[in-house]
């Protein structure tokens, strides 16, 4: 004996009770082609295994079928009555072996925890709930449709098919919609979707109830809805919505109501046209309908639930022959009544999805009872039954439906996993209007593997959209355009967000992105915030304005250099140049001929070997030079501070000893040098902290410690060679070389002084101007200073260059 629960009325007829008497019977009404049929399918089904010698031979299937009415406690009343061993005496059927039931999630789970504890199984044909797979709660529930843990990813992968961010949620008041809505919000927030509210409806609830859902589906922004609701507690706010002609939300819609018959009208595509939502996959039972078309209630007027079906089909209530008399001839039925030709969507069995579930369900069972009896699966050689059936045991049952694999005639594959659920494969359904008919088109396909992984299909051409043939967009807030992030609104979902402008250096590159990416170092962000590109390079250039200034005065200068040394050496036998020492003047123009060349060194892309030369050969040739000046002043301070001029003092300053004082001052300067290149060398760098938009290539000295002993060495050679001149600033006026070393030593010191505050202060390849414009300032002053007055005497009053002006004040 199979039982079986269905809700053939879908709405139970209150009533009060007065505690005074018995309480009436339960009265139900709303009568459900869909049900109904789902109860035929199992009559069908049980038929079939009774005439196949090959399942259960000689064995003949019961059942025994109750209404549910759509509710709980009418579900437990009647799972209790199935289950319930009649006494000895009774003319009662035995009790069931398994029960089908229910569709409601609600229902199942009121029968499968009252059920549970006595070990019998439970198949249900549309409870998708995911808390009915927990086995420590449920361990005899079974069901052939998928777990709503399965349609919740389908659901989830279809909003993030189609972009949507913003979406709303209706749920029905139970544990269908409840667990149905918290599986798809855990699903969507891994994929950054947020849902703007959650409408709860029930049946059962007050017109004022539903009317708030209306009013927070009219207020919100959202565009895309999902509804995970049965068909039943649905029906009502759909009514409503249609009421108020609320149109241009694209609605989703769970399998509990997608292909339901009763919402699916003309009427109601106005609000609803275009729905996207799951059902299982669509199969045809051929056999099915002519099994349809034959019911009849004059071949057993007591049969159950016939007499309301008859009345809906026919449009006549079939009596007998008593109960014509005072009868209205126009209500009732004459008996010519046929359904043969009927052409209702009740005997259309070229899409059953639900009726398909019942159907593996009743086989599933029969499987298992034929493991049971038979002690081997169908297709065996051996038929005799290895078990007396009333010795057949719930628990038994159960524990071989664990076990039921097995391929049906139409070549799906039957079994459960450990949690008694079956595989998930869904079809996706578009409500589609053709010829003022709702059709429920298939448009895709969800299927789901034993891996966990899963397949979305669908064809974006065959969908009929509430907007139209766009897909609709639902968004809190736009997406943000490149150049830009997205900054969360304080108090709202995550997906309402405004778009704040990328900071400079950081880019994003991509529409809708969270955070910007900061560049590369060597790189910085376009004005639109959404490339890096490379920084400027800045360097002191031959070819720029102040780069070609710098080189025309350093030429000049050597010009000037090389000019003055060739004067000299035309007129090294006169006075002028015999009294200033031709040959430590010689020197000295050699040494600032090169120093007017050091300067080209700093002009030009720094690479390793400029790096280096400019800063040891700036050092050598200052060193160079103030090494010939001091050799000068030493001469002129001994020469004239002598007692006696006949003396030997003079002698020991000799051309040998002002050598020797040039080499051994320049010598320690190029020890320095050396060891500069050996320890820590100057190398070329890029200094990005000047500015965020360039990179300055500069000469790094490597070693700070030997840049400023370079300079200070300078310095103190200058120092030396200002005292001298001090101490010698007496001397005759027409002769007074000393004077001139005196100023030009104040200038070199004053420009050095200067140099060091500039040159650290400088940015990027002012730092090399002005250490340039050092380099030229004081060698321009040397170069003036000490031989501009010889020049002009040879040159411009040559009457003057006679031993007798030159010594005329001795």
């Amino acid at each position: 004996m199979i039982g079986g629960i269905f809700p053939v009325f879908n709405k139970e007829i209150s009533s009060t009770s007065t505690f005074k008497s018995k309480p009436a019977r339960v009265q139900c009404m709303g009568f459900d082609l869909r049900p109904f049929r789902w109860t035929q399918v199992m009559i069908f089904a049980i038929e079939e295994i009774n005439n196949d010698p090959a399942l259960l031979p000689n064995i003949s299937l019961g059942y025994r079928i109750l209404d549910s009415c759509a509710s709980p406690t009418n579900t437990l009343r009647a799972a209790l009555t199935l289950t319930s061993r009649p006494e000895k005496t009774s003319p009662c059927p035995p009790a069931i072996s398994a029960l089908i039931a229910e569709s409601g999630s609600t229902q199942s789970l009121a029968v499968a925890g009252a059920l549970g504890p006595f070990q019998v199984p439970i198949v249900s044909y549309f409870s998708t709930c995911a808390c009915l797979s927990d086995k420590t709660k449920y361990p005899t529930f079974f069901r052939t449709i998928p777990s709503d843990y399965f349609q919740a990813k389908a659901l989830a992968t279809l909003v993030k098919r189609f972009g949507w961010q913003w979406i709303g949620a209706i749920q029905s008041d139970n544990e269908y919609g409840r667990n149905g809505i918290q599986a798809f919000t855990e699903e969507v927030k891994k994929h950054g979707v947020c849902i703007a509210f959650v409408g709860t409806i029930l049946r059962t609830y007050t017109i004022e109830k539903i009317l708030d859902v209306v009013e927070m589906i009219k207020q919100s922004s959202v565009k895309v809805i999902l509804a995970f609701v049965p068909e039943g507690d649905f029906y009502p706010l759909m009514k409503e919505v249609v009421k108020q002609n609320i149109t241009g939300i694209q609605w989703i819609a769970s399998e509990a109501w997608i292909t339901a018959a009763r919402p699916s009208t003309a009427e109601m595509y106005r609000a609803f046209g275009g729905a996207l939502g799951f059902v299982v996959q669509k199969m045809a039972i051929p056999k099915l309908k002519p099994f349809l078309t034959h019911i009849s209630p004059y071949t057993d007027l007591n049969a159950a639930f016939v007499k309301d079906f008859w009345e809906i089909m026919v449009g006549c209530r079939p009596v007998s022959l008593k109960e014509r008399t005072g009868t209205e001839a126009t209500h009732v039925c004459t008996g010519n009544e046929t359904l043969i030709n009927s052409q209702d969507v009740f005997f259309n069995v070229t899409q059953l999805r639900v009726s398909y579930n019942v159907y593996k369900a009743v086989y599933a069972i029969a499987h298992a009872l034929h493991q049971l009896v038979f002690c081997q699966p169908v297709g065996g050689k051996t038929m005799s039954p290895c078990l007396n059936l009333s010795e057949i045991k719930p628990k038994e049952v159960t524990a071989h439906l664990r076990r039921v694999n097995f391929r049906n005639q139409f070549g799906d594959d039957v079994f459960f996993d450990i949690n008694g659920d079956p595989p998930a494969s869904y079809d996706i359904i578009n409500w589609q209007l053709r010829d003022e008919k709702v059709q429920h088109v298939t448009v895709g396909q969800f299927a789901s593997a034993a891996n966990g992984n899963y397949k979305l299909s669908i064809k974006d051409e065959d969908i009929v959209w509430r907007t139209g043939k766009m897909v609709p967009i639902s968004v809190c807030s736009k997406v943000c355009p490149v150049g830009t992030r997205k900054a969360q609104i304080k108090g709202k979902p995550t997906c309402c967000f405004d778009c704040i402008p990328c900071a400079d250096g950081t880019i994003a590159n991509a529409t809708g992105a969270a955070d910007c990416t900061a560049c590369p170092q060597e790189y910085w962000s376009n004005e639109r915030k959404d490339e890096c590109i490379p920084k400027t390079i800045e360097f002191l250039a031959y070819n720029e304005p102040m780069g070609i200034a710098l080189t025309l005065v350093s030429l000049l200068g050597a010009t000037l250099s090389l000019a003055t040394m060739i004067v000299f050496i035309h007129y090294r036998e006169t006075p002028v140049i015999k009294a200033s020492n031709s040959e430590l003047s010689c020197f000295l123009l050699f040494s600032l001929f090169l120093c007017f060349l050091c300067p080209l060194t700093f002009i030009g892309r720094p690479t390793v070997w400029t790096c280096m030369l400019r800063h040891t050969a700036f050092g050598v040739t200052f060193a160079l030079c103030i090494s010939c000046v001091l050799g000068k002043t030493i001469v002129v301070v001994t020469a004239f501070k002598a007692t006696f001029p006949g003396k030997k003092v003079a002698e020991k300053f000799g051309p040998a000893q002002q050598r020797i004082i040039v080499c051994s001052c320049t010598l320690i300067q190029i020890v320095i040098c050396v060891l500069w290149l050996k320890l820590k060398p100057p190398f070329p760098d890029m200094v990005l902290r000047y500015s965020n938009k360039k990179i300055v290539l500069e000469c790094n000295t490597g070693s700070e410690a030997a840049f400023y002993a370079v300079l200070g060495y300078i310095g103190i050679l200058a120092v030396i060679c200002l005292v001298l001149a001090f101490l010698a600033r007496k001397l005759p006026d027409n002769f007074n070389e000393a004077k001139f070393i005196t100023f030009s030593m104040l200038i070199f010191c004053a420009v050095w002084v200067t140099f060091i505050p500039a040159y650290v202060s400088s940015p990027g390849k002012y730092t090399v101007a002005v250490e340039i414009f050092a380099i030229l300032s004081s060698a321009f002053g040397l170069l003036i200073s000490i031989f501009a007055p010889k020049c002009y005497i040879i040159l411009i009053q040559p009457e003057k260059n006679t031993k007798k002006h030159v010594m005329g004040k001795l």
